[in-house]
């Protein structure tokens, strides 16, 4: 059976230097005018939850959509990461980085999720996960995760600052900037070293 969360889901944006440089004009205009000194995080609810190798419904309404893969840590005990798991938070494509409505992220299935859980002692230093982005069986995306605003250990850090993360709860590092577009009939593949690869279909949603 694959793996599935326990507890809350949370993605967390803006936590890829290329995305925040790029970005920058837009966050020092009205109405925040600098950018955010804390982590911006959303949920991504149950009703989105896919497990690998489910097929996953695209509404009728939306052409294409927007293809976040990242990896995402697993807490533990006493705010420990307890591991990492493999992600592709699917999203409607949006201009809005700052707080996205809930209509472009939690579309019923819109959460690839890893079959397993990589146990924190067998990932290593997470400043060297990388992970690939196959669209068809074609390379779309290339991800470094050296390339973190906030590492782990800060990311998980400064949330702890202003709200307690619960055992089985997990957090998303983030998703790199230049996320590629998939639509109805495509395979999405995420693959990453030790982690193995996530596998969903996007298909046309029944009408």
């Amino acid at each position: 059976m694959s793996w599935m969360p326990e507890g809350t889901v949370y993605g967390t944006l803006l936590n890829f230097r290329a995305e925040v440089e790029a970005l920058t004009p837009q966050m020092n205009q009205p109405p925040y005018k600098a950018p955010p000194k804390a982590p911006v995080l959303y949920v991504k609810t149950a009703n989105t939850w896919s497990a690998h190798g489910a097929a996953i419904a695209v509404p009728t309404r939306v052409p294409e959509v927007e293809v976040g893969a990242t990896i995402a840590m697993v807490i533990g005990d006493h705010g420990q990461v307890a591991g990492y798991v493999l992600m592709n938070d699917l999203s409607v494509p949006h201009t809005s980085f700052f707080r996205p409505p809930v209509k472009f992220k939690c579309l019923d299935g819109f959460l690839g999720i890893g079959e397993r859980m990589l146990p924190v002692e067998q990932a290593g230093d997470p400043s060297t996960f990388s992970l690939e982005v196959r669209i068809n069986g074609e390379l779309k995306q290339s991800v470094d995760f050296s390339k973190l605003v906030r590492p782990v250990a800060q990311l998980l850090a400064d949330v702890n600052d202003f709200m307690t993360l619960q055992p089985g709860d997990v957090l998303m590092l983030g998703c790199e900037l230049g996320r590629p577009r998939a639509k109805a009939g495509d395979r999405v593949d995420i693959a990453a070293p030790g982690f193995g690869t996530l596998s969903n279909l996007l298909v046309a949603e029944a009408t």
